[in-house]
């Protein structure tokens, strides 16, 4: 299983020399195609099409099939690991995801215990078997998980939030619950991104999507020491290849330093931070993941093409640069746009890697 036809990516997060910047996006597979519209029907809801490793699979490798892309990500959802824990998730249609059972007290985090990848969570685990078997080593497959504190907001909050008053209140008022669920939630994650390498995920990303709701103070004790905790204790080699690990803070530019001192091995990037900046900061610790505006790809081609310019000179030369978008690719952009990106990603990245 070792042989990869195409390991740009893998290459590029561990700083070794490419032939050109690797590309892949977040939300790749997802509601922009109306080939993952078709199968999501087919599947009936969100959630049976997660359960389901033939039609995860299926919408994993559609993107594929349309773009030159340099890597496959699992398709899956952040919050699998709170459902296993019995909160009882479902979705509201236009609402987003809701918890039946949102944790309240210290009574509810001591009821919730540490589901099993190979258990409760066994679709994902068969997801990504399934998903490693069809990609035939084309490209590598990116592993993920919410972050312990993202996760956290949707178990207390009972779902999206916008000011985040119930879990600010728990951590301000009652930071000894929080610290508890977090540890809990940390030691859950952990478990389940190495099952997912067990089961074939050759790369391993952390979504970190509320960090910056935080002030820096906060985020520090309750966001990024479980983060670096996951990191400690992630299996980081495995078939003969590192197992590189990125971790991604949404608005979390103010704290790369922080982050790249967890020992991880690439940082995503959103796109209010210039990447020139961050590698000016980082560049010799972590390699970077990033970090153009989706809304960017609404542009015409010319328009992305100058931007997709803007940022490769911006790293400038060398490795430890995979481009992405600055967060998921958004459901209403024409695929046509996405194939204009990462085409330009590939063709006006090689000067830069002579």
């Amino acid at each position: 299983m070792n042989e990869l036809k195409n390991d740009r990516y893998l290459r590029a997060l561990l700083k070794q020399p490419v032939d050109k910047t690797p590309v892949w996006m977040m939300r790749q597979a997802g509601r922009y195609l109306p080939e993952y519209k078709a199968t999501r029907a087919q599947a009936g809801d969100f959630m049976s099409l997660c359960k389901n490793a033939e039609l995860a699979c299926e919408v994993t490798l559609q993107p594929l099939r349309r773009f030159p892309l340099d890597a496959a990500i699992l398709f899956s959802d952040i919050l699998t690991i709170p459902d296993a824990m019995g909160l009882g998730l479902y979705f509201e249609t236009g609402e987003g995801p809701k918890f039946e059972r949102p944790i309240t007290c210290k009574a509810d985090v001591d009821k919730i215990g540490i589901p099993d990848p190979e258990g409760e969570l066994q679709y994902v685990m068969n997801a990504v078997r399934t998903i490693r078997r069809e990609l035939k080593g084309e490209v590598p497959l990116i592993g993920f998980s919410g972050s312990p504190w993202t996760l956290a907001t949707y178990m207390v909050e009972g779902g999206s939030s916008k000011a985040f008053t119930k879990i600010k209140k728990m951590a301000f008022a009652e930071p000894k619950t929080l610290h508890l669920l977090l540890d809990k939630v940390a030691d859950s994650v952990i478990s389940y991104l190495n099952a997912q390498v067990a089961a074939g995920a050759q790369s391993l990303m952390i979504f970190d999507t509320w960090g910056g709701v935080l002030s820096p103070r906060d985020y520090r004790e309750f966001s990024l020491q479980y983060m670096a905790k996951i990191v400690d204790g992630l299996t980081r080699e495995n078939d003969g290849r590192k197992v590189p690990v990125t971790l991604f803070t949404k608005n979390g530019g103010m704290w790369l330093e922080d982050i790249a001192a967890t020992g991880c091995d690439a940082i995503g990037l959103d796109w209010t931070i210039d990447i020139a900046n961050a590698k000016a900061r980082v560049g010799d610790k972590v390699a970077l993941q990033g970090n153009m505006d989706p809304s960017m790809l609404y542009a015409p081609p010319q328009r992305i093409r100058e931007e997709v310019a803007h940022i490769l000179s911006g790293f400038g030369e060398g490795t430890g640069h995979v481009f992405n978008l600055g967060h998921g690719i958004h459901l209403d952009v024409d695929p046509e746009h996405a194939g204009v990106f990462i085409d330009a990603v590939h063709e006006l990245s090689q000067p830069y890697h002579k």
